[in-house]
Formats: C-alpha cells, structure tokens, sequence
C-alpha cells in the first residue's frame, strides 16, 4: 500500500485513476488545481502522477517547482509525446510518462514497478533536507558526490537525520554515537559539527541547526 498523489485539471480522469489504483489498495489523493497543494503536504506521498496540460499552471511547471523538495518518483500523464516534450520532462525531474489515452493494466503496472523500486532503493538510501545517506556504504551524498566524513561525523549525521526534528543535547549525541563506554566527552561533539557543517557548506547544504542552550537538530 502507498500514499498517491494524482494531479490532472479532468474530474473524470481522476475518479477513474482513483479507482484503479485503489483496487490495489493504495491511498489516493486527487487534485484538481495543483496550486493549492501546501508545500509540506508533498513529504507524505509515495509517488506523483502529474498532467501536463493543466490551465494556470501546467505540469511541467509544477514539477519544477516541488523537484527539489520531495524525492519521490513523478510520473507525468500526457497526451504531449514528441521526443522535445519528453526529453525536457525528464529533464527538469520526471521519471516517466504515461502516454493518454492509457490503458488500465499499463498504469497499474507502471506504477507498481516504481513503488517496487522506490522500496528496494530506501531500504539502502536515507534522503533528508538535501542530503542523501547511503546507509550500506557509510557515506554522504551531495550533488552525487561522496563528502569526505569520518566515521564518527558520519554517525552524528545519520542519527541527527533519522530523528529529522527532534533536538538533541551533546551528551544525548555522544551517548547515542560512541555508547556509555566512550572514551572522550561530550565536548567533542560541538568540533564535530562544526567541522560537518563547513564540509556540507560546500555544497551549500546547512542541515544541522543549533538550538541554543538545548543542543543540535537535523532541520
């Protein structure tokens, strides 16, 4: 089961998605006018199906606008299949298209493959605020480029981000990374940052806020 969000300007077209999609139990959102979808709203879906022939604003203008702010597959629905319309929708972040008029077992399908790789993927990928965790390798992505942590920056990283929002004390930070068995302070911590935020700096990723006389967070 997934969170679907289905934008398209057509009543019709979405009750029919809607149902479709729901024979595989998925939870399915339908929108009509995209522009007053709330920004946080997008961090609680799975997958986007997006028109591109909307009035106001159209998919493709839509897609650039949320592509930096949720990392969920978009697949866009269009009647729009020259190669020019296609290239420039991958390239501003579309996964796919599916071409109207579509059939039901092609949109079925489509959309559970991607589901099915989007969970294989996040079983060994964490992305938060810009920053892309590879959880098997211990490492950090920006811009798909590894930064150069250590081991215990990386850890402080990944615990601040799989607990996106909660503040954390230095000693809460220490306990959690070395154990009650470390061999420093919590003192440490504070360098520790500060020498993660100048390596994320350079990729103009500020993730870790500091929460006076509390402690840090992974906005």
């Amino acid at each position: 089961m997934a969170k679907i969000l289905v934008i398209d300007d057509e009543p019709d077209i979405l009750a029919l998605i809607k149902n479709i999609l729901q024979k595989d139990n998925h939870l399915v959102t339908t929108v009509v006018n995209p522009e007053k979808i709330l920004t946080n709203e997008f961090i609680n879906f799975d997958l986007i199906l997006l028109d591109v022939m909307m009035p106001g604003m159209d998919g493709f203008t839509f897609c650039l606008n949320i592509r930096d702010i949720v990392d969920c597959p978009i697949i866009f629905l269009t009647a729009k299949t020259t190669e020019i319309d296609i290239m420039y929708g991958l390239g501003i972040g579309a996964d796919d298209y599916i071409t109207k008029p579509f059939g039901v077992g092609e949109l079925r399908a489509r959309v559970n493959a991607y589901l099915r790789r989007e969970n294989r993927e996040k079983r060994s990928t964490l992305c938060v605020s810009g920053v892309k965790f590879d959880l098997a390798g211990k490492e950090i992505l920006g811009d798909d480029k590894k930064i150069p942590l250590t081991k215990s920056e990386y850890n402080i990283c990944e615990f601040l981000a799989r607990n996106q929002g909660q503040v954390f004390s230095k000693d809460k930070i220490y306990e959690a990374v070395y154990g009650y068995d470390g061999e420093s302070d919590s003192s440490a911590i504070t360098e520790h940052i500060k020498n993660i935020r100048a390596k994320l700096a350079i990729f103009e990723l500020l993730p870790i806020e500091t929460v006076w006389g509390i402690g840090y967070k992974w906005k």
